[in-house]
Parts: C-alpha cells; structure tokens; sequence
C-alpha cells in the first residue's frame, strides 16, 4: 500500500518505470517537453486514423441495413445483427484489452488489433451470406474494441501528463464526428460504389496504420505480466455483453418490466457482480484492477461520465429520427444535419486540450458541460415550436457540439491523468467500459421514453402502422392494402396532427436529456482544477 500511495502522490516522477509499463524497455531518464514535437504528433495521427475506421464503422452500417435485407433477401429483424453483433463483439474484447497491453506491449496489440479489423472488413465485403456477414462483423467489433483503449494507452504513455489534454485532443476529434460522418459517407458509398464499398474503404486505411505503427510507435520487449484472470474473462465479458444486451432491448419493448428485458440485465449484473467480488476478495491479479478506483481523480471522472454520457448520447441517437419523422428528410439529409454539431466539437476541442494541460479538467469540462444543457434547451425550443430546419436548430446543433469539444476528451483524460504508468492501460480498459455501459444505457432509457410518449398517441400509431405497412409493401413490389389503412388516417388534419404529437414527444425527451446533463455538473464540480505540471509533480 506504501507503494501505491507513493505511486499516486507522484505519477510519473519515476521515468524509467513509465515506458516500461506497457512493454517499452526502461531508460535512466525520460523527460517530456511541455510542447506537442513532431513525433508525437505523427503517433497522435496514427491512432487518430485507427479510431477513424472505428468510429465510422461503429454507424456506417446502419445506413445499410435496408440495402442488405434486399441484398440478401432477409428481414431487418436478423439484419439488425449486422450492427449488434459488432457492438457486443466490441463490448466482449474490452476488459481483456488492458491485461494485454501489459502482457504483450500496446504497440503490438495495436497492430494485431488493426489486422484483425482490416481483415474482418474484407471478409465482410466479400460474404455470400447474412450469417457470414454478420459473423465478419463481429470479427470486425472484435478488433474495434481493442483500438479504442489500446490507442489512448499509447497517446497517454507518449505524451506524459503535461501534454495529455492536447494530445488527446488531436485524437478525439475522429471519435466525435463518426458518429456524424458515418452515415454520410455510407449512403454516398452504397449510392455510387455499392455496398461492397463501405467495408472496402478500410483496407487501405488499416494497411497504412499497420505500417506507420510498425515504423513510429518506439520498439518495445516482451514484458513478464500477471498470469491472464481466466475466471474474470468468464464472468466480466460474458456479463457485460448480457448487460447490454438487455439494456439495448428497452428501447424496443418500451419498458423495463419485459422478461426479454429483465433476465437478460438481472443475469449480466449477477455475472458483474460476480466480478466484483472476485476482483476484490479471491484475485490476486484481476482482469480490472478495481482498487483503481481509490484514485479519486479516476473515480470522480468516471462517474461524471456516467452520468453525462448516459443522457448525451441517448437523446443525441434520437435526433436523425426526428428529422425524418417530423421534417420528412431522407436518411442522408438527416445525417447532413448534424454537420453543425461536429463543426462545433471541432471548433472548440483543441482549445479544451490547451486549458486542460494549463489549468486541468475541472472547469473546462463544467463549462462544457453548461454549454450542452444551452444548446439542449434550444433545441427543445425548436422542436416545441414544430420548427423546420431553421437557424434555431442550426444554432442549438453547432451549441451542442461545442459543448461535446470542451467535455468527452477533457473528461477521458483527466480519467488516467493522475494514474501510475503500471495503471495506465487498466485505467483506459475502465473508462472504455464505462463509455459502452453509459452509452447504452443512455440509448435505451432515452428511446423508452420516446416509445411510450409515441405509444400514447393514436395518431402517432395510426402513422406508424402506415409507415410499416408501406416498407413491407415496397419490399414485396405490390400496393398498400387500402383496408389495413386504419380508419383515423383518413380524418381532417391527420397528419398535422401526427407531426404535432411526433415533436411534443421528442421536445420531452430533449428536455429530460437536459436535465440529467445538468445533473453531471455535480460530480464534475469535483474534479481536479490543478494544472497538470502540478498534478505531475503533486
């Protein structure tokens, strides 16, 4: 325990053990200069360029997913794997990916990681079959789920606690506009290249970060670790990915009463917390190092963004459905319309690494954080008024992600920043969990509240069993049955009506969504406000 103290009172006071913990040889001296040099940039880019490929193709497919059920002659019900699939890949591989980089070093599990994506990308655009395609798919999550913390491993290791906030900076944004530019880019794929395209596009991506990684990142040596937590594999992955798979089956049943719902999440939380208990009494190496969380800057992060994440993500996920729903736009315009919020990440988020490197997390991720519940409100103001694509939602939208840049990579850097070097990869593996948990999470409690406000409605569910109607008679090539329209359908000022309902609907989840990022302010008002110089030399 002396170690330890001595280990968090002062981080990165011992040089020599910081490279080596996550497989470089150890050095007399290591000395980390207060600017961004070349070196460090390129490594920033290329980890940059390996959450490009995830980040895209996390979203990328959903804009394919009518493409394949004719492609393949399915169902959307068994095409939607192709993206949950991914996910629960992606979620299984994610604990195991901090004991791997101490064990075999992060720059080799960061090519293996890229290989294994690149390969699974190219299976997938060559699957004669849904099943296969779906299979490829989860090799491919597999992969992304080590790039993500492995990545951040490595930019924590070269920057050093003095640069972190502006390194990570660097490397974030891909993180904040995939989600944006991924439908984009994938209904400009399927419409001119076809779909083949949208998994071929990351071939030569992963070719080129597997080689710029072979020749940038610094050589490593294998490095003796614990012996692998086989028990914790067994509860902990398993665990999450039932957790989250009943979470995510909220959203669909509208409530969380279903057994569909309940006994997947009471077994996922019984196999968590099984973890628990054995990561704390019977573990001598656990597969998480939960006593990370005695750290208080680890902690107190972490449950900020849980809180934050939680609501964020959830209403943001909702958004495109609003732009078809109630403004009538297509799939790829309604993606276009959330070109706003990325600009507003990428205006502000290099300023936000700046002043956490100056002036440390705490008031730029509080800033951020009032920032979003601004831009949440007009937004809601937008949708309550039944506004069309005006400037107030341009406004609200470009607000949003200015908030978005002053919060998600300030928040996940001041996660690992008073870290140990030994802790630094298992750090990252937490915050990469929790990031997946508050995501679903938020997703699934936003699109409850959104199914039971739609389900309340009978105009709204006079236009949805049209809507559902017309896609299965598009899909077969016959007409609309004229007698299973329902009847109200057919009265005065229907689907003025049905509008108005669709907006009060998503005005009260963008409130809430509000409310809940306000909330986050609390457990944010407790993080660090010391400059990161200081923090490293505490």
């Amino acid at each position: 325990m002396d170690m330890l103290g001595d280990a968090m009172k002062n981080p990165f006071s011992a040089a020599s053990d910081f490279p080596a913990a996550l497989g470089v040889p150890a050095q007399a001296e290591r000395e980390y200069p207060d600017k961004l040099d070349a070196r460090l940039l390129r490594i920033g880019a290329v980890c940059g360029l390996a959450a490009v490929m995830g980040a895209l193709d996390s979203t990328i497919v959903a804009v394919a997913q009518h493409t394949f059920v004719i492609q393949f002659q399915s169902t959307p019900g068994i095409v939607a794997w192709t993206v949950a699939g991914y996910l629960l890949a992606f979620a299984t591989v994610i604990p195991m990916t901090g004991w791997a980089a101490d064990r075999f070093g992060a720059k080799r599990i960061f090519i293996g990681a890229v290989l294994v994506f690149t390969v699974g990308s190219l299976l997938c655009a060559v699957a004669p079959n849904i099943l296969l395609l779906i299979l490829f798919r989860m090799v491919q999550g597999a992969g992304g789920g080590v790039l993500a913390p492995v990545s951040f491993a490595i930019m924590t290791r070269e920057a050093g606690p003095k640069r972190l906030g502006r390194l990570v900076a660097v490397g974030g944004i891909p993180v904040l506009l995939g989600p944006i530019c991924g439908p984009i880019l994938g209904g400009w794929l399927i419409g001119t290249y076809g779909w083949k395209w949208i998994f071929l596009i990351n071939v030569p991506i992963g070719v080129l970060v597997v080689v710029f990684a072979a020749i940038l990142f610094p050589r490593e040596e294998p490095c003796p670790s614990e012996t692998f937590d086989f028990v914790g594999v067994l509860l902990l992955s398993p665990g999450l990915v039932i957790f989250l798979f009943g979470v995510s089956s909220i959203g669909v049943r509208g409530t969380v009463a279903d057994r569909y719902v309940l006994l997947p999440t009471a077994l996922g939380l019984a196999l968590i917390g099984g973890f628990v208990w054995h990561a704390l009494h019977r573990a001598d190496h656990p597969l998480i190092d939960l006593h990370l969380f005695r750290n208080p800057g680890l902690t107190r992060a972490n449950v900020t963004v849980l809180v934050f994440a939680t609501a964020a993500f959830g209403c943001m996920l909702l958004l495109p459905g609003y732009y078809q729903l109630v403004l009538h736009r297509t799939p790829i315009q309604a993606a276009l319309y959330m070109l706003p919020q990325g600009i507003g990440a990428m205006s502000t988020i290099p300023l936000a690494g700046i002043f956490m490197d100056k002036r440390g997390a705490g008031k730029i991720v509080m800033a951020g954080i009032s920032v979003i519940v601004v831009g949440l409100g007009i937004v809601s103001y937008g949708m309550a008024k039944q506004a069309p694509f005006t400037p107030i939602l341009l406004i609200g939208l470009a607000i949003i992600g200015m908030g978005m840049g002053c919060t998600l990579m300030p928040l996940t850097g001041a996660s690992v920043q008073t870290l140990a070097p030994h802790q630094i990869a298992r750090g990252t593996t937490v915050i990469s969990v929790n990031h997946q948990i508050a995501g679903s999470l938020g997703t699934a409690v936003m699109s409850m509240i959104l199914t039971n406000q739609f389900n309340r409605s009978e105009y709204i569910t006079a236009a949805n069993k049209i809507s559902a109607l017309e896609e299965a008679s598009a899909l077969r090539g016959v007409p609309v049955n004229p007698s299973a329209i329902p009847s109200q359908s057919l009265a005065p000022g229907f689907w003025e009506h049905a509008n108005r309902d669709y907006s009060h609907a998503y005005t009260l989840v963008f409130a809430i969504a509000a409310v809940f990022v306000a909330l986050s302010l609390i457990p944010a008002s407790f993080l660090s406000r010391t400059p990161a110089d200081e923090t490293a030399d505490a």
